[in-house]
């Protein structure tokens, strides 16, 4: 499967009663594939994916699947909270036509690194499709280690990592090992210039949702070699992508969205919608990112 150049985890819009809002959701597929990324994670912690139910999940799934067809990389992210739940989730996204899955450790019962290894080892041969491990400990509560990694990279349907830990120097010994066939994949919204200075192929950014554009400019121009390019559109980007990283970034990511002349609607409890001063501030630094 080929998971080279921007990777959107799509959000999931809703109406304002409440259910999922398809039409909004084909305008932002339709607006992403126009912008030339090359692929869409669906049912990603972007989407809501803990706040949907599994008819809400399957319809969305179902729905992105048909939207997009064979015009971009199709992958399901299947985060759950046991081996087996992940199991299912990923069988139900093979039936449905995703090319690959993304999954994090199971949450909340922090699994020790030779149980995270049984995981994905026995996620890979039970449903036989790509996966792109998530490593994100803020969120899991566990790291995939580095020798974690390395040992699952061996495994061949699992094709890469999205590195989301913030931790560059650690991204450094990873995009540094001698990998074959696994991928890197930048995962740090404010870190992709970085990541693609030092040869990362694939970059799954929840900011892409409404920095689409750009992003797939960045990537263009690392291909050819213009890093000066890469650089001066990171610099102008940084701003409103660190505001989105310094908390309430799903609401974020659905403000943005929204500003694209997009419905995407409110984001769903537990979570809350962010105050009128933080929404101020979020959209000025978008705006002037746009400009």
């Amino acid at each position: 499967m080929n998971i080279d150049g921007i990777l959107v985890p799509v959000i999931t819009p809703f109406k304002q009663s409440g259910e999922v809002n398809y039409e909004a959701l084909g305008e932002l597929l339709e607006h992403l594939l126009a912008a030339g990324v090359a692929g869409i994670v669906t049912c990603g912690t972007t989407g809501e994916y803990y706040a949907l139910s599994e008819e809400e999940r399957a319809g969305v799934l179902r729905y992105v699947a048909d939207t997009v067809g064979d015009r971009a990389a199709l992958l399901a992210g299947v985060n759950d909270m046991s081996t087996s739940g992940s199991i299912a989730k990923a069988e139900q996204a093979k039936a449905l036509g995703y090319q690959g899955l993304m999954a994090a450790p199971p949450i909340y019962c922090l699994p020790g690194q030779h149980e995270i290894v049984r995981h994905f080892q026995t996620l890979a041969d039970s449903v036989k499709m790509p996966i792109v491990m998530y490593n994100f400990p803020a969120r899991s509560g566990v790291e995939i280690s580095v020798e974690t990694v390395i040992e699952l990279a061996k495994n061949p349907y699992i094709i890469g990592i999205k590195e989301s830990s913030g931790d560059f120097s650690r991204a450094l010994t990873l995009l540094n090992t001698d990998f074959d066939g696994f991928q890197v994949v930048c995962g740090s919204d404010d870190q992709g210039a970085d990541y693609l200075a030092w040869g990362a192929r694939s970059w799954i950014g929840g900011c892409a949702n409404y920095l689409a554009a750009d992003h797939v400019a960045m990537y263009r121009a690392a291909v050819a070699g213009d890093h000066d390019s890469v650089r001066a559109t990171m610099a102008r980007l940084l701003p409103v992508i660190q505001n989105a990283e310094g908390g309430d970034y799903n609401q974020k990511a659905k403000l943005g969205v929204s500003h694209l002349g997009i419905d995407a609607g409110e984001i769903r409890a537990p979570l809350l919608p962010i105050s009128e001063e933080d929404k101020s501030d979020f959209l000025a630094a978008l705006k002037a990112a746009l400009n």
